[in-house]
Parts: C-alpha cells; structure tokens; sequence
C-alpha cells in the first residue's frame, strides 16, 4: 500500500471503530468539549491519557482490549510528550495510538514534529509519521512523507528522501537521520546541499542545524562560481565561512590548481593554509609550485611557501626550476614606487621602472621572491644566490649577494647578477660590482676574465659572448693550430671581449690597449697568476632539477 492508502485505510478504522462502539456497546458520548485529569497512577509518565477533546468515546470489545477515541481539538499526553490532533483513537491496553489530521508531537523541547498520520507506540515511546511530515528544532525544518521519530532519544529516520532547509541552506538526500539532542543530521545517498554561495554534492554528509556545520567523510565535490573543490575528508562551517579539508583534496580555481594533504582556509579574510606535499598549477601563467607549506592570502593575491619550495616556470623544452628556503609571489601591480625593478634592455644603462606607471598585462602581473640558498636550475643555465626577484613583466632573474651562474663550461660571478630570459631561456646576463666569469680550459688551467660589469648574451639558450669593462682584467690560456697551450696571458685593459663557440672559448679580445705579459706554459706560477676570486664552485652547481627537491 500506498502512505496515502495507509493513511485511508487507518481512517476507515477510526470511522468503523466509532460505528462499532455504537451500536455494539453503551456510548459514554460527551456533549461538550471534555478534560480528563492528568494522572499516570505511579508509572511515571508511561500511560498515554486523552486530556482534551471536543468528542470522546470508550469502547470495549472483549475483556482484553479496551479503546478510546476522539475527535475534534484533541490533546494525548504521556510524561512530558504532548500531542495534538484532529481524530484519535488509543488502545488503553496495549498502550498505543493512531492519530489523524495536523498531528503535532512535542516533547517539551525545541524538537516538534508533524504529520497527517501518526501512529505511536507508548512502551518503546516511537512514532511513525506518514504524509507531509514536518521535523523542525528552531533552526532547520526536516521534511519528508515516511518519518520513524524515537521520543526517548530524539532520532529521526527517513528512507524514502527528505529534505533540510536551514535558512538560505538546501539539503536532500534519500536517506537521513536527525539527532535531535545533537542537532545533528546523518544525510546519506544522493546528498545535494544548495547555498546561494556554493553546492556540496557526495553520498554521505554530517550537518549540524545549529552550528551550520558540514562535515565530510566520503568523495564529496563543492562548487562555487569560480571554484571546485574534491575531497574525501573535512568540513565546512557554512555560518562563519571556514573550511579544512583532508586526505589530498584538489582546488581548482579558475587556471589554477591546488592539491595538498591538508587545506584549510578562512573565506572571511582570505587567508588559507595547505599543508603536506602542496601542489600548485597555473596553467595560464605556465607555472607550478611545490612546497610543505604554502601560506595565501586570496584578497591581496599572495602566497608564501616554505618548507622545501620549488617553483616551475614551465615550457616544451628547458623549464627553468627555482628552489629556495622561502618563496613568496604576489602582484607586481601592487608593488609601490620604491620597489620599481630595474629595465636593461641590451646596453649597459640602467633605468627605473615605475610599476605604477606600467599597464601591467594581468597574465604578466606576478612577481616572485626568493630568500635565502637560492638555487636554479635549466637545462642551459644554473645559478645559486643569497637571494632572488623575479617578474613576469620583463621576465628578468635578478640574484643577489655574491651569486654565482653556470653556463656550460663557464662560472660567472659576482656581487649582483641580473639574467635576462626570452621564451623561458637565458637571453642576457649583467653582473654588476666584482663581476668574474670562469672557463675551464682543462688540465686544471682556468681562462678568466674580471671587471666591474661584465654582460654576456646568449643564442638558444648557449652563451655567445661576454664583455667585462671597468678595470678588466684576464688570465688567458690561448691555444695553436693543433689546440697545444701557447702560453699563459696576464693582461689588463678598459674592456674585454669573449667570443665562444660550440659552447667553448675560442678568444679574447681587449677593445682598447691591452696591457700584460705572456708566460711560457712550463714556467708560469699557475696559482700566482689567479685572479682575486678565481675559484670553482663545482659542488655549488646544481646537477639537476631532481637535486632541487632532494632526490
């Protein structure tokens, strides 16, 4: 059967109850509204009592049963348990009830429940309400057509789909459970929560009505107008806007991806935390981000990550990696005048570029920093640093506080280096302040060259040229016909020149007087004839990406 013929059927009862007490037994009929005393003869609250009622017959049909029923305006009681209905009718013996038509069932509690039909079980003190059912505790309103409700300990079940409104808050699914001493409410199978601001979809659900809280325990996918996220373990405190999420949940947000083990963030300020081999894609900017830690504020477009950071300037062949103790990004619109980066379009000048005064494109509009043991790696190009900035609007790495790059078989170093990419590979390098580049001309020998600036350029990603001014000096191992060592060449002049080729040294040339000497190569005091500074750092160099994250 059908609720509604359930319903039906129960109401015939009544009908035939009443019919039956009349004709067969001695009507006891009240002609006015009637009110019976309240009293449950010692048993603590155990007996339902009819306590008011605009009709109200007795019937006995044998000397085992005994029946009530009434009509019109009618209130049960047991203990604390209230009833209020259209149409009743009470087996006195088995101590249960049947009512009919705007049943309300309260408990002297916040919890009050409704029905068209109610049939009530008085010993184990349950109710099973049919038909436009109604469960609400002053927060949230349960509704659905077949209700099992425990009076003792407040459970309700439903499972043949419901549905929670919590003010703005929609939820369904075909199964549930409400707790009502908790306020919780156990949402199983097909569960959708609705919210003007995102939707929850999963298969199982914990909400509390009285904290807004949404717990997570299976795959469960909430969306918003820009974001998705997929998780299997969390919650969501929808009132103060809070969110943890567990067990390597994903974060899409627009061209940006995010996965950690752990996230959790704060909608109200903006700031969140992940936590545990964080993840981050941006698919747009062409750039990922690894790190245990990562720190964001979404307001200000920030994020700071730490505990083993590398990010990832992608592209099809030379990524360019970069590892470091802290690294913090942000927009470089947001920068003040003061912190305006420098702009050395291939000559030696410098000038200043006012971030306030650009039309910064908003896929250009990032800028990166790296702090302290500063590493990176390409397939072209290594360099370590004390320190880093870098920027999207000129794509310009600049290093400082002695920082040291390898490009080949040659080391430049220096007290500040700027290097210069175009489509994500080296395109130019300035070293300012102590600026020394290293050639390894082997059996031990160094080619050097130092100056104040020195500004090399590079073709596909392998150095081309170099050029050192300001005091340069070299120590040159040239070369014959036959590549034997000619000598040793110490000399010095305004400016010098190196040319390579195949990615070696094949001269040097001063551009104006060059002053020096050259040494026979068996006669020349190698380490005297260093330069300040000449030395290799061989096991600084980075010897791959997978060195940058331990491995």
């Amino acid at each position: 059967l059908t609720a509604n013929d359930n319903a039906m059927k129960q109401f015939v009862f009544f009908i035939l109850a009443l019919i039956t007490f009349t004709v067969r037994y001695n009507t006891v009929q009240a002609q006015a509204p009637v009110t019976t005393a309240v009293t449950d003869s010692g048993k603590q609250g155990k007996i339902i009592r009819i306590i008011a009622a605009d009709r109200l017959n007795f019937f006995q049909p044998d000397s085992l049963n005994e029946f009530q029923s009434a009509a019109g305006k009618v209130r049960i009681q047991q203990g604390t348990t209230l009833f209020d209905c259209d149409s009743v009718v009470l087996n006195k013996t088995l101590n249960m009830l049947e009512a009919f038509g705007k049943v309300h069932i309260n408990d002297a509690d916040s919890v009050h429940t409704y029905a068209d039909y109610v049939r009530y079980l008085g010993k184990e003190r349950k109710a099973y309400l049919n038909n436009n059912v109604k469960l609400t505790d002053g927060r949230g309103i349960l509704t659905t057509n077949e209700l099992e409700y425990d009076v003792n300990s407040k459970l309700g079940i439903y499972k043949n789909g419901g549905k929670v409104v919590n003010g703005k808050t929609i939820l369904t699914s075909e199964q549930g459970w409400y707790y009502g001493e908790t306020r919780d409410i156990y949402f199983k199978r097909k569960v959708r929560l609705r919210d003007p601001q995102y939707n929850i979809t999963t298969d199982t659900l914990l909400y509390n009505t009285y904290s807004e809280l949404a717990t997570f325990v299976v795959p469960t996918t909430i969306t918003t107008k820009t974001q998705k996220v997929i998780t299997k373990d969390g919650y969501y405190d929808l009132k103060n806007k809070k969110a943890y999420f567990g067990k390597r949940p994903v974060i899409q947000d627009g061209s940006t991806t995010l996965i950690a083990d752990e996230f959790a963030s704060d909608d109200a300020s903006g700031f969140s935390e992940a936590r545990g081999n964080v993840i981050i894609t941006d698919t747009a900017q062409g750039t990922q981000l690894f790190a245990n830690n990562v720190k964001a504020n979404k307001k200000a477009g920030s994020l700071l990550a730490t505990e083993s950071p590398v990010a990832v300037i992608k592209q099809e062949s030379d990524s360019i990696f970069i590892a470091a103790d802290t690294i913090f990004s942000s927009k470089l619109s947001d920068l003040i005048p003061e912190r305006a980066v420098r702009n050395v379009l291939f000559t030696d000048s410098v000038a200043w570029l006012d971030a306030k005064e650009v039309a910064i494109d908003s896929n250009r509009n990032r800028y990166l920093e790296a702090y302290y043991n500063v590493r990176i790696f390409s397939d072209s190009l290594q360099a370590v640093g004390d320190s880093m900035f870098y920027n999207q609007y000129d794509s310009v790495f600049r290093l400082f506080k002695n920082p040291i790059a390898w490009a080949q078989e040659n080391q430049i170093s220096g007290d500040t280096m700027y290097l210069f990419t175009k489509n994500q590979k080296p395109h130019q390098i300035l070293v300012y302040e102590n600026a020394l580049t290293i050639n390894d001309a082997n059996n031990g020998f160094l080619n050097q060259v130092r100056g104040r600036v020195i500004t090399g350029y590079f073709i596909d990603g392998e150095i081309n040229f170099l050029r050192a001014k300001g005091g340069a000096e070299t120590v040159y191992y040239p070369l014959d016909k036959e590549n034997k060592y000619i000598g040793v060449n110490r000399a010095t002049a305004d400016a010098l020149e190196m040319y390579f080729e195949n990615k070696k040294l094949q001269k040097i040339k001063a551009i104006t007087e060059l002053k020096g000497k050259m040494y026979p190569i068996n006669q020349a005091n190698h380490e005297a004839l260093k330069l300040r500074g000449a030395t290799l750092f061989t096991s600084k160099r980075p010897k791959s990406k997978y060195a940058l994250f331990g491995e």
